[in-house]
């Protein structure tokens, strides 16, 4: 660069700018700032190789708009010669201006940028712009070298260094913006920045004076309108393509980011989901201690980890407790459900701190639970901890602002000492009924004697759980007789097993077996099934009967019951009106809302609704009242006790007397003789039920009573049940009339 401060000559040339130029370069020094901004925020937000392209681009893009801001700014410079630009220098120029410009964005797309990255940057980049404008000056090829004012020279250099310690500030207060707040602030920052780059460009022209006499020897080189309009057109178009694709680079990176946020948070409830589901699978839902399911895991992982340690010879030992309350269901059936289930909340909290962290506590039933103990060093260890247990179950208990007190059973098994490893649950059961035949409120250490009710406990649910497969299940039925005109108006189904090598199995025992190993429901859904596959049986015989079924407590709370119902009755081409469901007074009572909402889908598509076991349990009579139900049964425990107990009678009297008050059908099951069966028809119950008229019987014996073949002196079925009389009103008792 010629930097001639005097010369032999006294006179210079007069210059001067073409506005329009001018303006034209501000225009390109603005926009140029737009997107030298627009493209700062790629390169920081960006993933990594993405935002090294968008540097690459980015300076690429800023540089050449800074430098054809610069050189439209000499196009417009204007001599009495003429002027031209040589092609080497004029390319430098261009190249200090992208290098500048790649120092500045390297700098912005520091993740850890502080104030000295900033004066570091604004001199590499200021000095780099000044760099880019006296080299280009310099592509002016001139006979007398160009006289240079200093102080403006200097001036200009100040300029340069200030505007990009501000571009480099814009580019750090712009990033955390964000929608119109962030497009006004950078498009004033855009002009802010235009007018520091022009000033810093016409400050180092103002510095510049050309002798008289000069002659630019470049002169046929660049030049000229044509070359002016080509750098103007040609850089707009750069900086609006490169605008236009950093917009959709943020757009996409922003759809990106919220589809990213959308799979985290997706990804966050899936895992909560599966916490959830987790927990329930897992845990009991009143408690919150873990059910048998987790309890029988532990119990395999810690039964694994005793074989380890035990390798060559006893160790260490487990414990498994079987702990039973002591009359809870007194307690439940007088102060209610609520009651019991406070009782039962506080129980395992008490046997939860009397146990080790160490330890497992899990609620296996009603009022059953299960302790597994680890590191036992023999039985007496056991006996200490089922005293604790028995001293915190005998502290009273707050119900209903009275205090009650329990007590517990206890049945303890040591293992490897008490037998085999897969009947450790079974023997602690065992055991524990023989603290509770011992009296209850005490505990018994497993002795090999009581393993065999245990071993038979064992052989009988494996039984059972074979026993829908191999046919031994059925139904039998018992017939309902009309009060008013001692015919059969309908039946109910009652489950029979037939054991192969043990005969008739008592529902008392297999009902509660399934019901502690979890095989009530599939039990449930075959009773539901067979009910509708007998009852279009009949159908085809001309036997149109009505059927009663019992659900479980734990049918009740499985979801989509009343569509399964429904399903059966589609399949079989049965009235829904023919299928009565009873569900005992203790079970409705016990979870309400399950009830009600069970109640309400059963009563939706059709199905009849009967409480049974009526005055056994802790009713509410509003609840009652707005149940959907259309029958009460009267408990055979009443029944038995009519012709000998006025209390009886007399509950029995108030029953039917609320049951019709409420629209209901009354039923008396367990009638037995015919003093009972004439004090019931006195108190006009509506239907009766029990030995006197019938023992339940198979689906044959059934139709051929109903075809003429029936016992001397027994009941006649009702025309409607026979199908003889299809008429309106020949049922005894319009059960459509409520719910």
């Amino acid at each position: 660069m010629s930097s001639e401060l005097a010369h032999p000559l006294t006179g210079f040339l007069p210059s001067h700018h073409d506005p329009l130029v001018v303006a034209a370069s501000f225009a390109v020094a603005v926009l140029a700032s737009y997107v030298t901004l627009a493209v700062a925020r790629r390169v920081r937000t960006s993933q990594r190789y993405i935002g090294l392209a968008w540097w690459a681009a980015g300076s690429m893009v800023m540089g050449t708009g800074i430098w054809s801001m610069h050189f439209v700014g000499m196009l417009a410079f204007e001599l009495p010669i003429a002027l031209g630009f040589t092609g080497g220098l004029t390319f430098v120029s261009w190249l200090s201006a992208v290098a500048a410009c790649g120092v500045a964005l390297g700098m912005a797309g520091l993740a850890g940028f502080r104030w000295p990255h900033l004066v570091a940057g604004a001199l590499a980049m200021g000095i780099g712009i000044s760099a880019m404008h006296y080299i280009g000056m310099q592509a002016l090829h001139l006979s007398i070298g160009i006289v240079w004012n200093a102080g403006y020279v200097v001036l200009s250099v100040v300029v340069a260094v200030l505007a990009s310690a501000t571009a480099l500030w814009l580019f750090q207060v712009l990033q955390p913006m964000r929608g119109t707040r962030r497009r006004l602030f950078q498009a004033g920052a855009s002009l802010v920045m235009g007018v520091a780059i022009c000033g810093m460009h016409y400050i180092g022209m103002a510095a510049a004076q050309f002798p008289q006499g000069t002659v630019c020897l470049s002169a046929n080189a660049l030049g000229g309108a044509g070359l002016t309009a080509m750098v103007v057109i040609a850089t707009l178009v750069l900086l609006i393509s490169t605008l236009f694709i950093a917009i959709l680079d943020a757009r996409l990176q922003n759809t990106a980011r919220r589809l990213t946020q959308s799979l985290k948070e997706s990804n966050a409830k899936l895992h909560q989901a599966n916490a959830e589901l987790q927990k329930r699978a897992f845990a009991d839902a009143l408690t919150a201690l873990p059910n048998r399911l987790l309890f029988e895991d532990r119990l395999i992982h810690a039964l694994l980890r005793l074989e380890r340690v035990n390798h060559h010879r006893v160790v260490d030992r487990l414990a498994v407790l079987f702990v039973d309350l002591d009359g809870f269901k007194p307690i439940n059936d007088s102060f209610g459900h609520a009651a019991g289930d406070a009782i039962l909340i506080e129980a395992a909290q008490r046997l939860r701190a009397e146990a080790r962290e160490s330890d497992t506590v899990a609620r296996v039933g009603g009022d059953e639970f299960l302790l597994l103990l680890e590191d036992v060093g023999n039985a007496a260890d056991c006996t200490v901890v089922a005293n604790r247990i028995l001293a915190a179950i005998a502290k009273p208990f707050q119900v209903a602002g009275r205090q009650v007190q329990i007590g517990c059973s206890i049945g303890i098994v040591v293992h490897p000492d008490h037998g085999d490893r897969d009947k450790l649950v079974a023997n602690a059961d065992a055991a524990m009924y023989a603290a509770k035949r011992a009296g209850g409120n005490g505990y018994a250490m497993f002795e090999p004697h009581m393993g065999s009710d245990a071993s038979d406990q064992l052989e009988l649910q494996n039984d059972l759980r074979h026993a829908l497969a191999r046919g031994e299940l059925s139904l039998h039925y018992q017939p309902k007789i009309d009060g008013k005109r001692g015919r059969i108006n309908g039946v109910e189904a009652l489950l029979r097993w037939n054991h192969p090598q043990r005969g008739m199995v008592s529902p008392l025992v297999f009902i509660g077996l399934a019901e502690r190993f979890g095989l009530i429901g599939q039990l449930g859904n075959w009773v539901i099934e067979e009910a509708c596959r007998q009852m279009a049986d009949w159908a085809r015989s001309g036997l149109r009967m009505r059927v009663a079924i019992n659900l479980s407590v734990h049918q009740l709370r499985e979801s989509g019951l009343a569509e399964r119902i429904e399903h059966a009755l589609q399949f079989h081409g049965l009235d829904a009106s023919q299928l009565l469901c009873e569900i005992t007074e203790s079970v409705a009572m016990e979870d309400t809302k399950a009830t009600q909402r069970t109640f309400e889908g059963l009563a939706r598509i059709g199905v009849f609704l009967s409480i049974d076991d009526f005055g056994t349990g802790y009713s509410s009579l509003n609840y009652l009242r707005q149940l959907p139900a259309q029958q009460l049964k009267i408990d055979r425990s009443f029944v038995n006790d009519l012709e000998h107990e006025e209390d009886a009678r007399a509950v029995v009297d108030a029953v039917v007397r609320l049951a019709h008050a409420l629209g209901l059908r009354v039923v008396a099951e367990g009638v037995e003789t015919s003093g009972q069966r004439d004090i019931l028809l006195a108190m006009r119950c509506d239907e009766l039920q029990g030995f006197f008229y019938a023992r339940p019987m198979p689906a044959d014996v059934l139709l051929a009573w109903a075809q003429g073949d029936k016992p001397e002196g027994s009941a006649d079925f009702a025309p409607s049940v026979l199908g003889a009389l299809e008429v309106a009103g020949s049922l005894p008792f319009d059960m459509t009339q409520r719910g």
